[in-house]
């Protein structure tokens, strides 16, 4: 088939996610599942970027196959950052090579590890939820807080997720344990070294006081290899989404959105249906794969 301009506007305009979770780390639909809602909800592609795990991502590609559906593969690493939470995407990334599993390896152990911990101050606070509730409520992926925040709901100790978060789960929550996080350095180069395209999400959660801090704060991670801004996300508004914007273009950084898409166990997020899904168009996804080709024209 000739490809027209009328092709070429209708494949860039196409609505994609560039941020999504599954069951293999805290999303509660399985990789395939959320494929093929993302097909019923009409988007052409979508990035699995589970945290800290790329154990979804040979599932979801099958799947991708089999619904029409492009599944771009991704991760979200969890990385270091006083006050705030940085979370850095990895977009495109060689996920079957083995070397970017080995390295989450320690990332993986670091969740294990802490889950026993909050259990036991949940247990002390007198909850007496159990570890083997919040693993059967997993899914049978890597479990997390918001396994705990559902065994907490199930066990009717909140009212709601959100709540979990709030009394005991956050940072400032009575059951919160810290855990191990790659310095950005290290996070930013595991993403280039396997191939992917380094994206720092929800710039709003790094709980920067300023613009110019921001500023300062991006040109740095820029240097360390960040390649691009996660602009459009459910939220950030106008206001906030209007400023990631000028700042991606001021920097040169790629600009890339989702939905952080989790299923029931963030129901205030519906794949497809977020505010600013109009934005988040294949075009974007053009860019990352031009970036990812200058890199490594192989």
């Amino acid at each position: 088939m000739v490809r027209t301009a009328h092709h070429v506007f209708l494949h860039t305009m196409a609505l994609i996610d560039l941020h999504t979770h599954s069951t293999a780390s805290d999303g509660s639909l399985t990789p395939a599942a959320v494929v093929r809602l993302a097909r019923e909800r009409g988007l052409a592609a979508i990035a699995l970027t589970d945290h800290d795990t790329i154990d979804g991502l040979p599932e979801a590609i099958r799947a991708g196959v089999e619904e029409g559906v492009e599944v771009v593969p991704g991760v979200e690493i969890s990385a270091r950052h006083p006050g705030g939470s940085m979370h850095i995407l990895g977009l495109l990334v060689d996920y079957d090579d083995g070397l970017l599993d080995r390295r989450l390896a320690v990332l993986k152990q670091a969740r294990r590890d802490r889950n026993p911990q909050i259990v036991a101050k949940l247990n002390s606070l007198g909850i007496p939820v159990s570890l083997d509730e919040v693993e059967a409520v997993s899914g049978g992926g890597q479990v997390g807080r918001p396994h705990i925040a559902r065994a907490l709901l199930e066990r009717g100790a909140v009212r709601s997720i959100q709540e979990a978060f709030d009394l005991f789960l956050s940072n400032r929550g009575r059951a919160y344990v810290g855990k191990f996080r790659f310095p950005p350095p290290e996070a930013i180069a595991m993403i280039r070294e396997s191939g992917g395209v380094p994206v720092l999400s929800h710039p709003f959660t790094l709980n920067v006081h300023s613009v110019r801090e921001l500023r300062t704060l991006l040109v740095d991670l820029k240097r360390m290899g960040l390649a691009g801004l996660e602009v459009f996300y459910p939220e950030h508004g106008p206001d906030l989404e209007g400023l990631y914007r000028e700042l991606a273009k001021e920097l040169d950084l790629l600009i890339t959105g989702g939905s952080d898409f989790h299923g029931d166990n963030k129901p205030e997020v519906e794949l497809g249906r977020i505010a600013c899904q109009g934005k988040i168009t294949h075009e974007l996804l053009d860019a990352l794969k031009e970036w990812k080709m200058r890199r490594d024209p192989a």
